[in-house]
């Protein structure tokens, strides 16, 4: 009996032996990159592909060559709407910057009930269609609107504020809003808040020791948020199309125009290709200035 049981006890060929331990096997390194694929591929059939497409379709439609481009940097219509894009992206961005961080600020201090409600407010436009909101503001927003009419009781108004760019502002920074909020918070919430009872003790006023300790800390927070917000506002369509004016047009209305109304699909690369590089450029630049502020920041210390 002892010799049939040593084979299985020193490890033979017999039943239920353990397999020898060592280093895993070649599917087991790779498992957690197998688990992305399926995303990988979706990302590659509903994104890339589609982007690449519209690259290459720049240089190649309607014949190969720069013609598209030479054509959008030779009308100063094309140029003017480019720069009007980026200009009421930076205003989207600073509206919502001014607005977003005492609201992320006064969660991070509030009760814990009192903050789920902040939160809760913040989560609400996710919950909404955008068109929805976009056509509640252009209800309040009209000349007849409860917006006009409510100034109306104090002698001011009515505004145009459709038709124009403060309303494409205003339907922009309401479902931005979150975008920024959030980052925000993220980062005030991580801030150790001994730092301003430390910078009190030591004499600093309140506001200083806001100034001085607190705001540089969430400086991350506020670039995640402005570079999220600055470059999803970039690509609005709905908004500006119902809230703004013809004269007011962004890039987004001009691509669409060239490619669904007129059949210009070079023309309409061409665009996109611009308003990415350009914003590929902005971002860089930015990226480059605040190394450049916080290598000072680091010298002065």
């Amino acid at each position: 009996m002892a010799a049939l049981l040593t084979p299985v006890a020193s490890g033979g060929r017999a039943g239920a032996a353990p397999p020898p331990s060592g280093r895993p096997g070649r599917l087991a390194r790779h498992w957690p990159f197998l688990l992305i694929v399926p995303a990988l591929l979706v990302l590659l059939a509903v994104f890339v592909y589609p982007v690449a497409q519209t690259f290459v379709g720049a240089f190649t439609i309607p014949e190969p060559g720069t013609e598209n481009f030479s054509w959008f940097f030779g009308s100063p219509a094309n140029v003017a709407v480019l720069t009007r894009t980026f200009s009421t992206a930076l205003w989207a961005t600073l509206i919502c910057l001014a607005l977003a961080y005492p609201y992320a600020y006064l969660m991070t201090v509030a009760s814990p009930k009192a903050r789920a409600a902040l939160l809760l407010i913040v989560m609400l436009p996710f919950w909404t269609s955008l068109m929805v909101r976009t056509f509640a503001w252009l209800v309040l927003l009209q000349d007849t609107g409860v917006v006009n009419d409510f100034l109306g009781l104090f002698g001011l108004g009515p505004f145009g504020l459709v038709r124009s760019r403060t309303g494409v502002l205003v339907g922009m920074v309401q479902i931005l809003m979150p975008f920024m909020v959030l980052p925000l918070y993220s980062v005030m919430s991580g801030i150790d808040r001994r730092l301003l009872t430390a910078a009190q003790s030591l004499g600093a006023r309140p506001i200083v020791a806001l100034l001085r300790v607190f705001v540089p800390l969430s400086l991350p927070g506020v670039a995640a948020g402005s570079t999220m917000v600055f470059i999803t506002s970039l690509g609005f369509y709905v908004t500006p199309a119902l809230l703004g004016s013809p004269s007011e047009a962004l890039i987004s209305q001009f691509m669409y125009t060239q490619v669904s109304g007129m059949l210009k699909w070079g023309r309409g690369g061409a665009m996109a290709v611009v308003l990415f590089a350009t914003t590929l450029l902005l971002m860089g630049l930015l990226g480059l200035a605040m190394r450049a502020g916080r290598r000072t920041r680091a010298a002065v210390r």
